[in-house]
Formats: structure tokens, C-alpha cells, sequence
């Protein structure tokens, strides 16, 4: 029997207007990566893209960033098709993307003077941004010299900087140790608070999308479809350990498990 997830009874309409309109399949040849993929990502929305091992969820962000275009469908920013020439797209990768030669201060302010920004603009913007992240006191410190942790930190305080239209992240906290995940978990979640910006989010750590999202979409493997897309109505700050949450979390793992075929361990 297919899993299924228990949903509020009444949920009010979210009010905020739609960013991200997106409408795709895709396949590499003859292999179908994804199968119909149909969603909206409202402006300001932190949306948590959840699905097994190998489903394509790196291959959706490149989708959504503009750098791959979909065999079928379509993706729309402010209801215009993607175009990373036009629209402000940034992406947190699973490993730091740091500018080796360049400082702490350097590294995040780089968006900021691409954009031609006025140089006061740019140190209070950096000066506030770093305060969130917990960078304060490392500015003029390189990349040689920080912890893998504190480049993540940097490179997120890059996306955030710009103001930019969409926030695409591809599970950059994959690599780090449980006690420094939730540290940045709790760190993004300031910043998002504190800048706003509409992040797409891709994990598959189904704790992390709980008490990160706004909304979870979760996919199927390979060819990925949507298996559910929920809103996320706990309180902030959540509690992991709260009956709620790890209910909702239960819920999602019994799709998830009740959609991978068996023997293919994703």
C-alpha cells in the first residue's frame, strides 16, 4: 500500500506572490531524469527539495539556475523564462566556493562589486552580513585559514549579499560534522530571517528540510515525480525532538522509503 501524509484539515492560502514557476521534464538520452516536475516557489519562500540519492535533484538546481535547459518544459522567474544574463542567481555548492585569493571580506563582497555597487554600500552590506554569519573578527583572514565550516559560512554569505532573485543550495552542509550542520542550519535561518530572499534548497536529510523549510517537496527516484509538496506550518524555532516534527518527519521517510525500489539503497 502507497504512503500517505496527513495533512491539516483547513490551511490557509499562502498570500505571498509567485517568484519561481517551474514546469520541466528532462532526460539524458534515453534515461528520464525527471518526469513532469510542476511547482511554484513564492517570493521570500524557503522551499526544501527532498528526494533519494541519484533522483536528479543537482540536475533540477542547473535547471533552475538557466545553466541546463530541460528536453521539455519550462522555468520562469518573474514570469520570464530563466536566464542567468538577466535574472540574479546565486548558488551555494556542497563544497566552499571561495576565492582562494581573496579575503574573507573580499570573497563575499565580490557580488556587490560585480554589480557596480558604491564602495560605502558595500562595506556596511559586508560589515552586516558577516555579524550574521559569525565572521566578524576573520575578515582579512583567506581561505588557507578558516575551517571548511567557516568558508560554507562565507560562501552563503555571498548568496545573500546580493539580494538576489532566487538562492539555489545544493546541500551545502552534506560535508560537515553534526554539531557544525545545525550551527549553520540555525546560522541560514538568521540570515534568511534577517536579509529574506527565496531559497531553494536541496537535501536529503528529511530532519534538515523540517526545520529548515517553509515547504517541502519531496521526489521520487529516478525518473523523479512528486510524491507530495507541503507546507511546513511549525513554529520557528523548531524543536526537533517535538511530537509535530518528528511526526511530519515519520511521514516523509514513509514515502520516501514506500518510493525506492527495493535493492537500489537510495
Amino acid at each position: 500500500m502507497a504512503a500517505t501524509l496527513t495533512k491539516p484539515a483547513a490551511e490557509a492560502p499562502d498570500p505571498r506572490p509567485v517568484k519561481v514557476d517551474v514546469d520541466v521534464s528532462h532526460r539524458y538520452g534515453t534515461l528520464p531524469v525527471h518526469d513532469g516536475l510542476k511547482f511554484t516557489v513564492r517570493e521570500n519562500e524557503f522551499l526544501c527539495l527532498c528526494g533519494p540519492s541519484g533522483c536528479g535533484k543537482t540536475t533540477l538546481l542547473d535547471i533552475l539556475a538557466g545553466l541546463l535547459e530541460p528536453t521539455g518544459g519550462r522555468v520562469l522567474v518573474h514570469g520570464e523564462p530563466v536566464n542567468p544574463k538577466r535574472h540574479n542567481i546565486s548558488f551555494v555548492f556542497q563544497e566552499p566556493s571561495t576565492l582562494p585569493w581573496l579575503s574573507v571580506r573580499d570573497n563575499v563582497a565580490v557580488g556587490l562589486r560585480i554589480k557596480k555597487r558604491s564602495a560605502d554600500d558595500v562595506r556596511s552590506t559586508v560589515d552586516d552580513i558577516l555579524g550574521v554569519v559569525n565572521l566578524r573578527g576573520y575578515e582579512n583572514y583567506y581561505p588557507h585559514q578558516i575551517s571548511g565550516g567557516m568558508k560554507q559560512r562565507v560562501a552563503i554569505a555571498r548568496a545573500f549579499a546580493t539580494d538576489a532573485d532566487v538562492i539555489l543550495m545544493d546541500e551545502p552542509f552534506v560535508s560537515l560534522d553534526q554539531p557544525t550542520r545545525e550551527r549553520m542550519q540555525a546560522e541560514v535561518l538568521s540570515i534568511w530571517a534577517r536579509k529574506k530572499g527565496t531559497v531553494i534548497f536541496v537535501t536529503h536529510n528529511l530532519e534538515e528540510a523540517v526545520f529548515l523549510g517553509d515547504r517541502a517537496i519531496i521526489l521520487s527516484a529516478k525518473p523523479a515525480r512528486i510524491l507530495a509538496d507541503v507546507r511546513i506550518l511549525l513554529p520557528r524555532p523548531r524543536n526537533t525532538l517535538s511530537p509535530e516534527f518528528t511526526r511530519l518527519r515519520a511521514q516523509f521517510a514513509n514515502l520516501l522509503n514506500a518510493a525506492v525500489p527495493a535493492g537500489t539503497g537510495g
